[in-house]
């Protein structure tokens, strides 16, 4: 990262390149000025908004890390001028310059390290968190320092490894050629150790936590005696194998007397299927205990039944499945299978085949034979998924089963930036629509809604209905290895989503830097920002998507407060 081609004379002036030394150290206390010079540019950016509001250590790792992003910029840069031998400045020009230059830098660090808590505080306000004062810079500066030394010292560790590695075949070869083999066998060994040993070696330890801890059972919950739910003692599938997600899932949910207090009774109590990771040894064998399961409880005699795709752990948001409930008057199955013992974080690194793969083969399994029923005697089928479960619900929305036997619609919250029909779909929005609430062929099949409701579309909605649910201040959805080299059109005039700071900016390497930062802390935010979504936002757009018969308004009003006085529930 680093290149360390100038060092302080001792007059405080920057001296020229030194002479090449024979073995670099890693802890000498030499740096370079002008990688000093940007570093200091670059921490000023840093602190500048971002999507969400960010807890002092996550400032001061953001802070390390882009002010090192700057300081290995000047100093390469530094070190190509010297290397192409290019005119410097001398004399009287050159001490103007300089001067100027770090003077300005200078108040840019100062100016925005004065104006990051007044920042930070207005996306606070928003978000409707409380504020923060300044006690918190020395947790920022702390970590700050901390970060930097520590990826100066991983540079400058891998700068002696070359230089060692060059030293010793070009004793053997001609330097060029020493150079070039060097290079490219460290960085092919380097590319193999991260995606090989340590990528993989991350994944089996990660899954090794995380699947002792999916057998314990969230706190309160208990095994339902109820054959309507997966898990009791008339189920196919043991209790002890559903998961920590799974138990918590079938034992939850609204109860009759609830139901029935919304509708005003007649109530069924719905129907919760789901199978483990460890109820069948295969896919498809979970596929076929899940479908089993449903036949057992009588899922295809309901009114309508959800297939889901589950989130990492196998987790599903009670915001986004209770509505149903609500709105069918319990006369409905849902039914979803676990893929993976990891948090989504990490799923949507290492599980996206196993996502696609799932949803595909459970739901083939199940539409299978749910299109061989009657079509008057069968239910309504849709398809729901939370994040990385939305990726797996676009991999059935491509299957050609879907369009030969057509199901009712599919609800997806949150889809993350990996989501390639996502992608599509909003890129090829109608011109003048937001990136963060687009409208797509005149919203015939798929409309976009976010806390604030559907996007207006001037053409109706067909009988397959498609909806993403999407905040504009979710790292989820919009982090893009793109925003390294261009702006986003969601920061643009006109088009910067009501949930994102009027003062966040776009600048190359550092705003990806900042957004992907985000990504750990999009559930740790109030509802209805990031990456949490309410439950009267969901319960909006899932009566959107089954459009009920003889639904006033008046109705979803009133759900929506019936939910918005229960708890919330986050993974």
């Amino acid at each position: 990262m680093t290149v360390d081609v100038e060092v302080p004379a001792a007059d405080g002036a920057v001296s020229g390149p030194p002479a090449r030394p024979s073995r670099p150290r890693v802890f000498e206390p030499r740096f370079s000025g002008t990688g000093l010079v940007v570093a200091g540019f670059f921490f000023a950016l840093s602190v500048l908004p971002s999507l969400l509001p960010r807890a002092g250590y996550v400032q001061g790792i953001a802070s390390g890390v882009t002010a090192m992003i700057g300081y290995g910029i000047g100093a390469g840069g530094q070190w190509v001028w010297d290397y192409l031998g290019i005119p410097k400045l001398k004399g009287r020009a050159r001490t103007i310059v300089l001067g100027v230059l770090i003077a300005l830098i200078a108040w840019a660090a100062v100016f925005s390290a004065w104006r990051q808590v007044g920042w930070q505080n207005e996306i606070r306000t928003m978000f409707g968190m409380p504020s923060v004062s300044w006690t918190v810079w020395p947790v920022i500066l702390g970590v700050a320092v901390l970060t930097a030394v520590l990826l100066l010292v991983i540079s400058r560790s891998l700068r002696l490894l070359f230089r060692t590695v060059f030293g010793w075949l070009g004793r053997k070869l001609p330097r060029r050629l020493a150079m070039v083999l060097g290079v490219a066998g460290l960085l092919i060994l380097f590319w193999l150790l991260i995606t090989g040993v340590l990528v993989n070696g991350f994944f089996t330890v990660s899954n090794m936590i995380f699947s002792s801890r999916d057998g314990a059972t969230t706190a309160g919950v208990v095994q339902s005696q109820s054959a309507n739910r997966s898990g009791s003692p008339e189920s196919l599938v043991k209790w002890e194998e559903l998961g920590r997600q799974g138990r918590s899932f079938v034992a939850t949910g609204p109860t009759v007397e609830q139901i029935n207090e919304f509708s005003g009774g007649g109530a069924m109590e719905p129907i919760r299927a789901y199978v483990g990771l460890k109820s069948a040894d295969t896919l498809q064998g979970r596929a076929d205990l899940l479908l089993e399961e449903l036949k057992r409880a009588g899922a295809f005699e309901r009114k309508a039944l959800v297939v889901t795709t589950t989130t990492g752990t196998g987790f599903l948001d009670p915001n986004g499945v209770d509505p149903v409930d609500y709105i069918f008057n319990g006369d409905d199955a849902i039914a979803g299978v676990q893929y993976s013992y990891l948090p989504s974080w990490i799923s949507l690194l290492a599980d996206q085949q196993a996502v696609k793969e799932t949803s595909r083969v459970v739901f083939d399994t199940i539409h299978r034979y749910w299109s061989t029923l009657p079509e008057d005697a069968r239910p309504e089928l849709y398809l729901y998924g939370l994040s990385l479960g939305s990726y797996g619900v676009e991999s059935v929305l491509n299957s050609i089963n879907v369009i030969n036997e057509p199901i009712d619609g599919a609800f997806m919250s949150g889809p993350p930036f990996v989501n390639d029909l996502h992608t599509e779909i909003v890129t090829g929005r109608q011109s003048g629509s937001p990136e963060w609430l687009p409208i797509y062929g005149d919203g015939r099949t798929v409309r976009f809604a976010s806390e604030e409701g559907f996007a207006d579309t001037p053409g109706p909605w067909g009988p397959t209905r498609v909806a993403y649910l999407q905040h504009g201040s979710d790292p989820v959805v919009n982090f893009s290895p793109s925003l390294a080299w261009e702006p986003p059109n969601w920061l643009e005039d006109g088009q910067r989503p009501p949930d994102v700071s009027p003062r966040m900016g776009w600048f190359p390497l550092v705003t990806m830097w900042q957004v992907a930062l985000d990504l750990p802390g999009a559930g740790n935010v109030p509802w209805g920002f990031g990456h949490m979504y309410s439950k009267r936002a969901n319960a909006e757009a899932w009566v959107a998507v089954t459009n009920p018969d003889g639904w006033p308004p008046e109705r979803t009003t009133a759900l929506t407060t019936l939910l918005d006085s229960q708890p919330q529930a986050g993974e």
